[in-house]
């Protein structure tokens, strides 16, 4: 017996289940490639961009983040483009972006926990009224059922679980999988901001002491 003649044994609830799994593999390739993108060498990143401030060229630094195309980049463009407004504009700029772009990041996810959680139950209900089914094909043959009318009905019943089970569990994987890389990721984005913050930071009050030594040397 195919795939496909067991999958249609099991019933009504096999297509909620089928539904189940291509949304969470479309979901599941979807971020794939967003994750898979957004991933920075935030050491090199870093150095990169700490240089460049260092030497008041902000808009080289803006440059170098419109190159890497990527969250941690995006959030430091906009938090540099307001520079000329203070530290805390800064720090507000980066802030607010930093929430759009975890929200990008995390899109889908709460489908994926879903399916993860929905899929299993809908093959439990699926066997749940599988069972009756067998059941009361017993009472309608009086108790003279033989163990192959038995035996047939409870294994088709039992499709919907394994499959329920199955696209439960990779659902979860995916899930726990995509969870933990997000969090590398806005882990990096929180080092990359607090080090370009600090060196907006050290770059402002190095000039604002030069200028005050200025002062007392006049």
């Amino acid at each position: 017996m195919d795939l496909l003649s067991i999958f249609l044994k099991g019933g009504y609830l096999m297509w909620p289940i089928l539904l189940c799994s291509i949304i969470g593999l479309a979901i599941a390739i979807d971020r794939y490639m967003i994750i898979r993108k957004a991933k920075t060498n935030a050491p090199n990143f870093i150095i990169k961009i700490r240089t460049l401030l260092k030497k008041k060229d902000v808009d080289g630094a803006i440059a170098v983040c419109m190159q890497e195309r990527t969250p941690a980049a995006n959030i430091i463009r906009k938090g540099l483009k307001k520079s000329k407004l203070g530290h805390e504009r800064v720090k507000e700029a980066i802030q607010n972006v930093g929430k759009q772009e975890i929200a990008k990041l995390e899109k889908g996810l709460s489908v994926l926990a879903t399916i993860s959680g929905v899929a299993p139950l809908l093959g439990f209900l699926g066997t749940v009224t599988g069972m009756i089914s067998a059941f009361m094909r017993i009472e309608d043959l009086q108790g003279a059922a033989n163990p192959s009318d038995l035996a047939g009905g409870i294994w088709e019943a039992l499709i919907t679980t394994a499959f329920g089970l199955a696209v439960g569990i990779i659902a979860l994987f995916f899930y726990n999988y995509f969870t933990s890389a997000i969090n590398k990721l806005v882990s990096d984005m929180e080092i990359i901001s607090n080090d370009v913050v600090d060196t907006l930071e050290e770059v402002h009050l190095g000039s604002k002491h030069v200028d005050d030594e200025i002062e007392i040397d006049i």
